[in-house]
């Protein structure tokens, strides 16, 4: 048990529209990089894709009943943007409005990796017009949709994409360029900063972003690894924030490496520093990490892979228990992150919790008709209780978002992990809620009730 959350504190569910949506042909949409990458062979687990994924496109109002059933006041969800590139914004309206007749506050997110192939085509987010062009997607649905969406994130998880999509080849679009992917993590800033602007512009409320954060610990004291371990942090967590938070890049390497001149840098930075009346953090497991060893195989450590000649290389966390998917569960890496979020920037604006969760090998429903997953509540249990202790010590937390609200298509991982509250049998595409399901219910309940 944790004590009561402050007033006004607000639980949801998040997903992600390739994840979730299907029709992949609907309404004109064309293709994203991820029905490019998926349809290359070899890319996916098994092969699979998101062409249907669980087909919510059709099943929108099942699954936003099923998801106000838990008693959440939030739904964070993405749009398409290949589907809005093809003037299928009506789906959305019909979402939105459905969201909103069942009680829900629709939080929407403008970009979550789905980017469109005609745009990655002309350069991805390696061009810099890109960012320009995510703006006016931006001005498509907030003139659409203003009137009923109150809270807006502009991107998701910039230092995931960027790292796996750009300096890796592990998701779409698989440039493997190394650290020479830093301008594609810029233009994704910039995106942020010209989203900003327009929301604003056009009377949005409430406007944030989602990021991922860890903790990332050196393997030993030694100076190589300290050294390593402090550049992994700058690259993945603060590169993404520190522009947005403080108005620089934490390094003059990465502001070297983002590879705009300085007068048009400065200029840029200026639109990424937006005030935000919320910030996202994403948190899953921190992250270990050594100055790579001659002749060590580094190879099946993590999900992906960091290539030769990379300046660091991760290692196991060591932690009594792990996801299905492998993941170290460390829930007081939560509290520690949102801790030092805190006091590296003074000025940080309210924080919700935009994604936490865990894929455990769920087995179908039995013969109770119920799908029995202990370990996920545990899961979840502990991480409230991390989020309870940094409010504790002082971190302004206003909601928490479980991830995910129904099982997906889990990117390159295909349909194997299951991170869903709510099981989905991908043979008939039918929905159980599980027991964690109603345990967050519960939960939700008894803290309206304190």
């Amino acid at each position: 048990m944790y004590p009561q959350f402050p007033p006004g504190f607000r639980f949801g569910m998040s997903t992600s529209a390739y994840q979730i949506e299907g029709a992949a042909d609907a309404g004109g949409k064309g293709p994203s990089i991820w029905d490019t990458f998926t349809a290359q062979g070899g890319t996916v687990r098994n092969g699979q894709d998101g062409r249907v994924a669980i087909d919510h496109y059709h099943r929108y109002a099942e699954d936003v009943a099923l998801i106000a059933g838990a008693g959440v006041q939030d739904y964070r969800f993405s749009f398409s943007w290949p589907r809005v590139l093809a003037g299928d914004v009506d789906f959305y309206e019909r979402l939105v409005d459905s969201i909103l007749e069942n009680g829900l506050r629709p939080v929407p997110t403008l970009y979550h990796w789905d980017l469109p192939q005609e745009l990655e085509d002309a350069g991805g987010w390696m061009n810099r017009d890109t960012a320009h062009r995510l703006a006016d997607y931006a001005s498509t649905l907030v003139l659409r949709l203003g009137d009923r969406v109150r809270d807006w994130i502009t991107m998701n998880e910039m230092n995931v994409h960027t790292l796996y999509g750009y300096a890796l080849g592990d998701h779409a679009p698989a440039r493997g360029l190394g650290l020479g992917a830093l301008p594609a993590g810029h233009h994704q800033l910039l995106a942020h900063g010209l989203a900003v602007q327009v929301l604003r512009t056009h009377g949005a409320r409430s406007v944030g972003i989602a990021n991922q954060h860890f903790p990332v610990t050196p393997a030993t004291d030694s100076p190589e690894d300290v050294a390593a371990a402090t550049l992994f942090s700058d690259l993945t967590n603060w590169t993404f924030s520190d522009p947005i938070l403080l108005g620089d890049y934490p390094s003059e390497l990465i502001r070297a490496g983002v590879g705009v001149p300085d007068a048009q840098l400065d200029r840029d930075l200026e639109l990424i520093k937006a005030r935000l009346d919320f910030y996202g953090v994403n948190y899953y497991e921190p992250t270990m990490i050594e100055a790579p060893r001659v002749g060590k195989d580094y190879s099946g450590v993590l999900e992906v892979d960091i290539p030769e000649g990379m300046p660091f290389s991760p290692v196991p966390v060591k932690s009594d228990e792990r996801t299905d998917f492998g993941w170290a569960i460390v829930p007081s890496g939560l509290t520690d992150i949102l801790v030092t979020l805190k006091e590296r920037y003074p000025a940080l604006p309210p924080v919700i919790i935009t994604e936490n969760g865990a894929s455990f090998h769920d087995a179908a429903p039995g013969p109770d008709g119920r799908v029995h997953d202990e370990r996920r509540i545990a899961y979840l249990d502990a991480h409230l209780s991390a989020v309870a202790d940094a409010i504790s010590a002082g971190v302004r937390v206003d909601g928490y978002y479980c991830w995910s609200a129904l099982d997906n298509f889990e990117w390159a991982a295909g349909f194997d992990e299951r991170f869903g509250l709510i099981y989905v049998d991908f043979s008939d595409l039918s929905r159980t809620p599980k027991d964690s399901y109603y345990w967050y219910r519960d939960l939700i309940a008894s803290q309206a009730r304190s």
